[in-house]
């Protein structure tokens, strides 16, 4: 606090009172360190390492390929087939059906020679066109749905 000592009281002060200014920034810097914890909320994930690996294609497998189409509509195909999402679950659950009696008769069921479904989906397609692709095929009883990507070029790989 600035306190004259005598002499002429029309001479401005040059002293600078800077103790509100310092409250000031401590109340920030309080109300900063409680808030900032209860804002950044952060749930602790291990995300799993991007590995190319060849796909094995089994002939039972069922292989879509899922785009946006001119009039913003999805078109899912199977092998170079347009389908309807009606026709797609129809086509799955036979087909499922018709696997699962030829693995029963095989002998007890290995889970690895269940048939699989690959999505290969263009880089524009709505997530909702994918969506909905996985929706039907898990509808009909398909467990495992993967993938297929196309492999970043060798000189963009990080190790």
């Amino acid at each position: 606090m600035a306190i004259s000592t005598g002499g002429s009281s029309d001479a401005p002060m040059s002293d600078i009172n800077t103790t509100p200014l310092v409250d000031v920034m401590l109340v920030m810097l309080i109300i900063f360190i409680i808030t900032v914890p209860a804002v950044v909320q952060n749930i602790k994930l291990k995300l799993p390492k991007v590995v190319n690996e060849p796909t094995t294609t089994k002939p039972e497998n069922v292989s879509l390929s899922i785009r946006r189409e001119d009039d913003g509509s999805c078109g899912v195909y199977r092998n170079m087939t347009k389908m309807t999402h009606q026709e797609l679950y129809d086509f799955a659950s036979k087909k499922m059906k018709a696997d699962i009696e030829r693995l029963k008769a095989a002998g007890p069921i290995d889970p690895d020679k269940i048939p699989e479904v690959h999505i290969r989906g263009d880089v524009n397609t709505p997530y909702k066109c994918i969506g909905a692709a996985i929706y039907t095929m898990q509808s009909a009883g398909f467990i495992k749905v993967g993938f297929i990507s196309e492999p970043p070029p060798k000189d963009q790989i990080q190790s």
